[in-house]
């Protein structure tokens, strides 16, 4: 256990962050399910809906710093391609 008065802050605001990020990660994780989801069943109108948002909530997940600049990038260019692909199917 933290002894200090500084260490103890730093434990207390770890846990606050934490626990703000574990919220975020997970929203951005739904939000890319449904988009996936409606990719699959081929759903283009739901998919077209939901890409801006999700394209902004990995944006600022990447802000934050919860992902990656470059995860952030990767999962968006596979999502628009996968959407490109059922599009032109």
């Amino acid at each position: 256990m933290a002894n200090t008065v500084s260490a103890l802050k730093r434990v207390r605001q770890t846990k606050r962050r934490t626990s703000i990020n574990r919220v975020r990660k997970t929203k951005l994780r739904h939000q890319m399910r449904e988009l996936r989801r409606a990719i699959e069943a081929k759903d283009l109108n739901t998919a077209e809906k939901a890409l801006p948002g999700t394209f902004s909530l990995i944006d600022r997940a990447a802000k934050w710093g919860i992902i990656k600049a470059n995860t952030a990038a990767r999962y968006k260019s596979r999502l628009t391609t996968s959407l490109r692909t059922v599009a032109a199917a």
